[in-house]
C-alpha cells in the first residue's frame, strides 16, 4: 500500500472515492462541491491537506483530507483528520490505518499536538480500529447550521 499525496492524474478516481464517502455518511455533494475540495487540496496556500491510498496494481483504493487546527487552551497546534474513506473492496487491506499512520507523521513532521477526528457512533467497523489507534475522548459534539 502506497500513501502519498494525490496528483492531476488521480482526479476521477480521487472522485469516485470522495462519492464513496459523501454516500456513505448519505451527505448531497454534487460535483461543484467535489471540485472545490480537489482546489483546495492542490492550492498550497489552503489549509485542506490529502493523502491517498493506492494498492499494488496502481488504483487509489482510500483518501483522507486533514489540516491544522488552533488549540488555544493548550497554546498548540493540532492536526483535524477531515473525512477518511477506503473503498469496501479495499477494507481490511491496512489502508485506513495506513492513511492515519500518515497523517500522524506529517503531524508529528509539522510539530502538531495532537490528531483528532471524529465519527458517526454506528461506524462500528472503523471504530474498531480507531480504538486501537487513538484514544476517544469524552466530548460530545454540536453543530449549529448557517
Amino acid at each position: 500500500m502506497l500513501i502519498r499525496r494525490p496528483q492531476d492524474a488521480d482526479r476521477a478516481e480521487w472522485e469516485r472515492l470522495y462519492a464513496g464517502y459523501a454516500d456513505f455518511y448519505q451527505v448531497e455533494q454534487t460535483a461543484e462541491m467535489r471540485a472545490r475540495v480537489w482546489g483546495w487540496i492542490h492550492d498550497h496556500e489552503h489549509e485542506v491537506d490529502a493523502f491517498v491510498a493506492q494498492d499494488d496494481s496502481g488504483a487509489l483504493v482510500g483518501l483522507t483530507h486533514f489540516r491544522p487546527f488552533a488549540r488555544p487552551l493548550a497554546a498548540a497546534v493540532g492536526g483535524f483528520l477531515d473525512d477518511l474513506f477506503v473503498a469496501p473492496e479495499a477494507r481490511g487491506t491496512g489502508a485506513a490505518r495506513a492513511l492515519i499512520e500518515a497523517v500522524a507523521e506529517e503531524g508529528a513532521a509539522r510539530g502538531w499536538s495532537v490528531i483528532r477526528w471524529i465519527t458517526a457512533e454506528d461506524n462500528t467497523r472503523a471504530r474498531a480500529l480507531y480504538d486501537k489507534l487513538a484514544t476517544a475522548t469524552a466530548w460530545k459534539t454540536y453543530d449549529i447550521r448557517l
